[in-house]
C-alpha cells in the first residue's frame, strides 16, 4: 500500500496564530497550490481520508469525488490557547508546555503522546485494509507524527521533519 500524506495549503491567517483545531480559510492562493499538489501526486487513490478541518476538506474534494472524514487526523488540540496568539498566551504555562510538549498539554487541550495515540490508532486501522493507493489530507503535525513512526524517529524530535504547505510525502507499507 501506498500512503500519499497530503498538507493542506496555505491558510489565510495572522502571523503567531495558534490554530490547531480552530477552522481557518484556506489564502487566495489555494488555486495555484492545488495544481501543485495535484503534479506531485502519483494519479488516482483507492480513498482518499481528511480531517474534518475545513482547510483540508477543500483540498480533499478537490482530488477525490468521495472523502472519508476522520477526526482522528485533526490537528494538536491546544485547547484554551485556540484562536490567540503566541505572544498574548501565558507566558510560563507555554514554557512549562514547551519545555516537555510530549507530555505535557496545553490548558484545556492534549499532549502530543495524546494526539500520537488517537494518529496511530488511525493507522493501525487503515494499514489493514485493502487498499493499493491511499491519499490522506491533514496537517503538518499528524503527518510529522506518521513519519516519525515510519522513520523510528522519536516523539520529541517529530519537529525537525520539514512539512511544508501543500507537502506530499509518500510512505509505503507492506
Amino acid at each position: 500500500m501506498d500512503i500519499s500524506l497530503i498538507r493542506h495549503t496555505t491558510p489565510a491567517i495572522s502571523p503567531g496564530l495558534i490554530y490547531g483545531r480552530t477552522d481557518v480559510p484556506l489564502a487566495d492562493s489555494f488555486a495555484l497550490e492545488l495544481a501543485a499538489v495535484r503534479a506531485k501526486l502519483p494519479g488516482t487513490f483507492d480513498v482518499v481520508y481528511s480531517s474534518p478541518s475545513r482547510r483540508c476538506v477543500q483540498l480533499a474534494e478537490q482530488l477525490a469525488p468521495v472523502v472519508r472524514l476522520d477526526e482522528r487526523l485533526r490537528e494538536l488540540n491546544f485547547g484554551e490557547w485556540e484562536g490567540q496568539t503566541w505572544d498574548t498566551i501565558d507566558r510560563q504555562a507555554s514554557e512549562l508546555w514547551m519545555q516537555d510538549f510530549v507530555n505535557n498539554a496545553p490548558p484545556g487541550g492534549e499532549s502530543m503522546r495524546q494526539m500520537n495515540e488517537r494518529v496511530m490508532d488511525f493507522w493501525s486501522e487503515l494499514v489493514r485494509q485493502p487498499y493499493q493507493h491511499v491519499g490522506v489530507v491533514t496537517h503538518g503535525g499528524v503527518i510529522r507524527l506518521l513519519v516519525a513512526a515510519d522513520r523510528q524517529i522519536p516523539l520529541i524530535s517529530a519537529f525537525t521533519i520539514d512539512v511544508v504547505y501543500g507537502d506530499v510525502i509518500t510512505l509505503h507499507q507492506s
